[in-house]
C-alpha cells in the first residue's frame, strides 16, 4: 500500500483548479473580445493603442497555463505564470480602488462586478492556491489517488463558481437597491 501524503494531493487539485480556472477564463475573453478588450480599457493603466495587443497576450497567457499543468516539468511554469497573472489582476485593481474607480466592471467573468478589495483578497488566495501546484506531484500514485486529486480539484472549482455567482448577484442587487432609494 503506497503511504500518500496531502502535498501530492493539494498540488494535483491546485492543478485540477488553476487549469480550469485559466481555461474558462481564456475562454471567456476570447470569444467575447470585443468585451474583453473594453474591460482591459476601462482600468486606464496603458496607453489606448496598447489595449489590443495587451488584452491578446493576456489570452494567451491565460491559456498557456493549462497546457503547461499538463506537463509534469512544466508545472512549475504554469503556477508562476498562473500566480503572477492573478497577482498582476489584483494590482490593477487595487490600483484602480485607491484612484476611486470602483464602479468599473472586473471583466472578471459571467454578471457585471465592480471593483471590491474582496476581488484583489480573491485573487491572492487564488495566487496561493496556484503555488501549490509547484509542491511535489503525484508522481508514484496510483490511478485511484490521482483520481480522487483532480476530482478535488473539480469540487473546488464548482463551489468557486457557485460563490462567484452568489457574490455577482451580490453585487447587482445593491446596485438595484442604490438606484431605487
Amino acid at each position: 500500500m503506497t503511504n500518500v501524503c496531502s502535498y501530492p494531493l493539494a498540488s494535483a487539485a491546485a492543478a485540477t483548479f488553476t487549469a480550469l480556472l485559466f481555461g474558462c477564463a481564456a475562454w471567456h475573453k476570447a470569444s467575447d473580445f470585443d468585451s474583453f478588450t473594453g474591460f482591459v480599457a476601462d482600468y486606464q493603466v496603458m496607453p489606448p493603442n496598447l489595449v489590443v495587443s495587451v488584452s491578446s497576450m493576456v489570452i494567451a497567457a491565460e491559456g498557456l497555463v493549462p497546457i503547461t499543468l499538463l506537463f509534469r516539468h512544466g508545472r512549475e511554469y504554469g503556477a508562476s505564470l498562473a500566480a503572477a497573472l492573478l497577482l498582476g489582476y489584483a494590482t490593477v485593481i487595487a490600483i484602480n480602488l485607491l484612484r476611486g474607480r470602483s464602479q468599473i466592471d472586473c471583466g472578471c467573468s459571467g454578471a457585471r462586478q465592480p471593483l471590491a478589495w474582496s476581488l484583489v483578497a480573491r485573487n491572492a488566495v487564488l495566487a496561493a492556491i496556484a503555488t501549490l501546484i509547484a509542491l511535489p506531484g503525484l508522481v508514484d500514485s496510483t490511478l485511484w489517488e490521482a483520481a480522487a486529486a483532480m476530482g478535488g480539484g473539480v469540487v473546488v472549482w464548482a463551489v468557486y463558481i457557485v460563490a462567484e455567482g452568489v457574490l455577482s448577484n451580490q453585487a447587482r442587487m445593491r446596485v438595484l437597491m442604490s438606484e431605487r432609494n
